[in-house]
């Protein structure tokens, strides 16, 4: 009798606990099935376009006796108003969000002079610029809480739409969210003869687009526990512009998109699936116009594209979703998302534009047949090649005027990016592969989904610096702050590298 309500008494055991385990996964189950359906983003057909949208003003300066072109850009605080009578709090340059847009030629020494009004260090890094370490701005390069910092060099290299933004080692993610960044735009012989849009503010803007949540009147920064790419906003600014609207004046007008948010992916086109041609990536212009309707740029690529709009139109730049990605990675970290960015609104009547050039002149790459040396870099969110960011640690060190080919692997679990500081490199293939049109031009960064590898070619023109390392890294600047980094020297034959100084800190 005791043996069968003991067996009775396990049997009703068993099934409550089954019960309440059925009850708990369907309870999880639905759980993720809501947060599954809610997980994407879109604002296409919500936005209102209320709002002109801002264009940073060109930078004022100064030349010096020795023809030296002298910039000052202040890091402070402030407050914007984002939304009618809500005033954010923020950072900037030269003002309370965002920063001027600086512009110099080639041939040109220039020099900026910097200082940091916030009450905390950070740093400016020039993002694709060719330049010596010392003058770079990465975490070597701190400007301290009310310090001061002077970087000059000469601009050497073809024009191209480049920016400007904070690099402090772990931090770098928080300070751009809050508005450092900026443009740098450079001009050489050949661009300022040929015939595109290239009037500033007129039918030639800078267009920097970031996204952003708004927790009551404050930027929310926070992230999705599910995304592992970093912060993902609802909502995107142009310039620091929300729901912005440009007004048209001429047949063609030259956008120079930026991608200037954290980790957002954005696939850029319109809402009529308009064709529009490419003539520039990150690093300058294409030996010739590449016609499409979609470019596709991760965070820090730059793209200049030229659309052609009708008298009286109005069109939309939308960010429709992701071509790669498996699903976990468009449900949860974007790829599903789209946002309607920017209205264009084309006058009655519009100023004839010339046709776009066939040709805009072959861009200056480094040849795959001049490699010396080959890397390979596997792309993980714990380190890149298994190693975290250190920064008293040198791990790659490339001699000066030669020419490597790197390998760029990606077999982790989430799309990532690459950025190599002072360079500007070729994509050789994609998954073995030619890479697309808007791969073929000058890059400075390049974006590395899920299961894909990359081959670069970069070359190292100095000026060598066994001392001092350029940084590449990812991108994401989440998966930066938390290690994804590591450093290079150049030095020159025979040079071994040195050390980086210490810092406190870091």
């Amino acid at each position: 009798m005791e043996k069968a309500r003991g067996r009775r008494w396990l049997v009703r055991t068993l099934i409550t606990l089954g019960v309440v385990a059925g009850v708990f996964v369907a309870a999880v189950g639905g759980v993720f099935a809501w947060l599954w359906t809610g997980a994407d983003v879109s604002t296409v057909g919500k936005v209102r376009f209320a709002n002109r949208m801002a264009v940073p003003p060109l930078a004022g300066s100064t030349v010096d006796k020795d023809g030296t072109r002298v910039f000052d850009l202040r890091m402070q605080t402030g407050e914007t108003e984002f939304k009618d009578g809500r005033p954010t709090p923020t950072w900037g340059f030269n003002g309370g969000y965002l920063g001027p847009t600086l512009r110099a030629s080639r041939g040109e020494q220039v020099k900026v002079r910097v200082r940091n009004t916030l009450d905390e260090a950070s740093s400016v890094h020039w993002h694709g610029m060719h330049l010596p370490a010392s003058m770079d701005g990465g975490p070597h390069q701190m400007v301290p809480a009310g310090g001061d910092w002077a970087p000059r060099w000469t601009i050497g290299q073809q024009a191209a739409t480049l920016w400007y933004h904070p690099h402090p080692h772990g931090r770098t993610e928080r300070h751009v969210q809050r508005g450092l960044a900026g443009m740098f735009l450079i001009d050489d012989e050949r661009s300022k003869r040929l015939a595109l849009p290239s009037r500033y503010g007129v039918d030639d803007l800078p267009v920097v687009v970031q996204d952003v949540t708004f927790d009551g009147a404050k930027l929310d920064h926070g992230r999705f526990f599910l995304a592992n790419t970093g912060f993902l906003g609802e909502q995107t600014l142009v310039n620091g512009t929300l729901d912005p609207y440009l007004e048209v004046g001429d047949e063609l007008v030259r956008l120079r998109l930026l991608n200037a948010s954290t980790a957002r992916v954005y696939t850029f086109g319109f809402d009529d699936d308009r064709s529009f041609g490419l003539v520039g990536t990150d690093g300058g212009l294409l030996e010739k116009p590449a016609t499409m309707n979609r470019v596709q740029l991760s965070p820090g690529e730059r793209a200049e594209i030229v659309v052609r709009v009708r008298p009286g139109e109005r069109t939309v730049l939308r960010s429709h979703p992701w071509r790669h990605g498996n699903g976990w990675e468009k449900r949860f970290n974007g790829g599903d998302d789209s946002f309607d960015v920017l209205e264009l609104r084309a006058a009655k009547t519009l100023r004839t534009s010339p046709a776009l050039p066939a040709a805009l002149g072959a861009p200056e790459l480094p040849r795959a047949e001049d490699s010396v040396r080959g890397r390979h870099f596997e792309l993980l969110q714990s380190g890149i090649n298994r190693r975290p960011m250190d920064m008293g640690r040198i791990d790659e060190t490339v001699v000066r005027g030669t020419t490597e080919t790197w390998t760029l692997r990606n077999g982790g679990d989430v799309t990532h990016n690459f950025h190599v500081h002072d360079v500007q490199f070729r994509v050789l293939a994609v998954n073995g592969k030619e890479p697309e049109p808007a791969l073929r031009g000058r890059k400075d960064t390049v974006a590395v989904p899920m299961g894909t590898t990359v081959t670069i070619v970069l070359r190292f023109d100095g000026p060598a610096d066994p001392d001092t390392p350029y940084m590449y890294h990812c991108h994401l600047l989440r998966h930066e702050d938390e290690g994804m980094m590591g450093q290079f020297v150049v030095v020159d034959e025979g040079q071994r590298a040195g050390r980086p100084p210490a810092h406190a800190g870091h």
